[in-house]
C-alpha cells in the first residue's frame, strides 16, 4: 500500500480510499497524496476540504483515480 501512495504522489494522481475513522464510522475519500511516512501518510481530503493525516492500519480499500479525458468535437 505504501509503495502505491508514493507512486501516486509522484504522479500527482488522487487516490480512492476506503477509511475507518477513530469512532468507527467508515467513509469513503478522494485523497491527492501530499507525503508519505512510516505509519501514515499526509493528503488533501476533497471530502473534508482540508489537510488530514491517515493512518495505513485504518485504509480499508485503496484505489487510483480514473480521470476520463473529454473530447469535443
Amino acid at each position: 500500500m505504501r509503495n502505491n501512495l508514493i507512486k501516486s504522489m509522484e504522479r500527482n494522481y488522487r487516490v480512492e480510499i476506503v477509511y475507518l475513522a477513530k469512532d468507527g464510522s467508515v467513509s469513503k475519500r478522494k485523497v491527492k497524496v501530499i507525503q508519505v511516512g512510516d505509519q501514515s501518510f499526509r493528503g488533501y481530503c476533497y471530502l473534508r476540504k482540508s489537510s488530514r493525516t491517515f493512518n495505513f492500519d485504518n485504509i480499508l480499500a485503496l484505489m487510483p483515480v480514473i480521470q476520463r479525458e473529454q473530447v469535443v468535437v
